[in-house]
């Protein structure tokens, strides 16, 4: 019976791009958001500017944990991403069981025009030997060598979570990527968007569930791997 210690972790880069908005303004005035007319997200414009209109609704629904976005809550686009994880030893694995790990990713998008999100790393490895990564969605098998994701709840293994608005309200901003959207199937290619939102403002929470499968031919080890989550504002 083959058995390995897997540890990894879970790193961040917000990609480089600036995230721009059009304003208005002269020697002695800016005007980006404006409080004016009676309507939350009416805009007025002319063949100079363009104003949008925010009456009653400046903060957005929040908590300890979960900032809200409002109507009007900055004043400039701004796009956020938190990881709520870091280095987790899965312990020792055997053919007859299936190991898990859940990370959460908190996106908070705000007149960013959309965003997209990347999972970049190589499958745990020792040494010389990399965990077969799943290249198509596949089921979990035991005893069969996998390393796969998804970004949605799943049954078999029991596990992960359906993306989640925050604040919670009707329809969703963000999405699970085709690839990894489908219950208890898995996949991994370094460098696939996972999820994304073509959404201007909003936030998503994304739960990352990764499985571990080995087989008796994975040679014994301790494997580990890192992988960094790329956010990718849309124009």
């Amino acid at each position: 019976m083959a058995a390995l210690c897997i540890a990894f972790g879970c790193g961040v880069v917000v990609s480089a791009g600036r995230v721009v908005a059009e304003s208005s303004s002269s020697t002695h005035y800016q005007m980006v958001e404006t409080e004016f007319g009676a309507g939350s997200t009416l805009e007025s414009c002319s063949t100079t500017y363009c104003a949008t209109s925010s009456m009653g609704d400046i903060g957005g629904a929040s908590s300890a944990t979960s900032p809200g976005l409002g109507g009007a809550q900055y004043t400039e686009p701004t796009l956020e991403m938190t990881i709520v994880s870091g280095p987790s030893d899965l312990g020792v694995l055997t053919t007859e069981h299936t190991a898990t790990k859940t990370t959460t990713i908190k996106v908070r998008n705000y007149l960013s025009g959309g965003y997209s999100l990347q999972l970049i790393g190589d499958a745990p490895k020792f040494e010389g030997h990399s965990l077969t990564a799943l290249a198509r969605p596949t089921a979990s098998t035991r005893g069969k060598e996998q390393f796969g994701i998804n970004v949605v709840a799943n049954t078999t293994p029991s596990t992960g979570k359906d993306p989640t608005q925050v604040p919670s309200e009707e329809g969703l901003f963000g999405e699970a990527a085709e690839g990894y959207a489908t219950a208890n199937m898995f996949k991994y290619v370094s460098g696939d968007v996972i999820a994304h939102s073509t959404q201007t403002t909003g936030g998503t929470d994304y739960t990352i569930t990764m499985i571990i499968n080995i087989s008796s031919d994975t040679p014994s080890g301790l494997y580990s791997g890192d992988f960094s989550a790329v956010l990718i504002p849309a124009y």
